[in-house]
């Protein structure tokens, strides 16, 4: 029986092909190379409700305890990267990234949306793989 991964064609980050885009990273073992990777496959991973892969992705120190990947009756229905002004990638050589977007969702039938600065912090391992996390965000809307 194929899963709810499995079965999809299009990516719910509006990207290209599950398997080429998002699923590259969440099912297939490749590391997003950049933040704005992350966030998108962080996205469909949420839409998808992939509690490992989220978790997997967050840094430590701001990972919560409880599950992440959202209620059953969240659904994820959009993805909007906001301009090259408002996703900063990291400086050369440097381990920091922002990335802001809106995402579109509904709860019981009713639209809403999450406007969002997420920080991003890249982390080399022993061997000098590089990897991005998600370290946490803030809401420009409530401000």
């Amino acid at each position: 029986m194929m899963n709810q991964k499995t079965k999809i064609l299009e990516c719910p980050c509006g990207g290209k092909n599950y398997a080429s885009c998002c699923g590259r990273f969440i099912d297939g073992g490749q590391i997003a190379d950049n933040a704005a990777d992350l966030m998108r496959s962080r996205y469909t991973a949420f839409a998808l409700r992939n509690e490992d892969y989220l978790r997997a992705t967050w840094w430590p120190d701001t990972l919560p305890e409880e599950a992440v990947a959202g209620e059953d009756d969240v659904k994820w229905i959009g993805l909007k990267i906001l301009g090259p002004g408002s996703s900063r990638p990291p400086a050369s050589g440097s381990d920091h990234a922002t990335v802001e977007f809106v995402a579109r969702f509904k709860v019981g039938g009713r639209a809403h949306k999450l406007h969002e600065i997420s920080n991003f912090t890249r982390l080399r391992d022993s061997g000098g793989t590089a990897r991005w996390y998600y370290v946490d965000g803030v809401f420009p809307d409530d401000a």
